[in-house]
């Protein structure tokens, strides 16, 4: 991260491909510790939750190539926010609709600090590097004791 304020630095976007047996797979153990390995799964699982949040309202693209989301959309959305599985059944039902068996989409979710998981439960992750984002997502989970780990 280059920029002095999280607010000023660009997300660089991340390419998602999802399964509909995945979202599937995710609905049906909702009452399971659903743990992301890795910072880029993270950003998936947590991309289809706002990314199920725009398909519940009718506000996602039919149009693969122009699936979005762009980093500060989960901290200024104005959609009522939903739980998980009506996120993901949205999700299932876009996919039904669009007679598609995968989501493809561009993701540029920054977890910071004040965001709250919405599907995942927890992360396992390697060390990163000083002045980077994943820092930020580190930081987001663990909260204040981050720097102990």
């Amino acid at each position: 991260m280059k920029a002095e304020q999280m607010e000023s630095h660009e997300m660089h976007a991340e390419f998602i491909d999802v399964s509909r047996e995945t979202i599937q797979l995710l609905l049906d153990n909702l009452n399971k510790s659903i743990i992301a390995v890795g910072t880029t799964s993270l950003r998936t699982i947590e991309s289809l939750y706002w990314l199920g949040l725009k398909a519940y309202y009718n506000e996602l693209s039919s149009e693969q190539d122009h699936i979005h989301l762009s980093q500060w959309e989960p901290y200024e959305t104005r959609l009522r926010l939903i739980s998980k599985r009506e996120a993901l059944l949205a999700l299932l039902g876009w996919l039904e609709k669009t007679q598609l068996n995968r989501l493809m989409a561009k993701t540029q979710i920054i977890i910071a600090p004040g965001y709250t998981l919405k599907v995942a439960n927890a992360l396992v992750t390697n060390f990163h590097q000083p002045q980077s984002t994943l820092l930020l997502l580190v930081a987001a989970i663990v909260g204040k004791n981050w720097r102990m780990i």
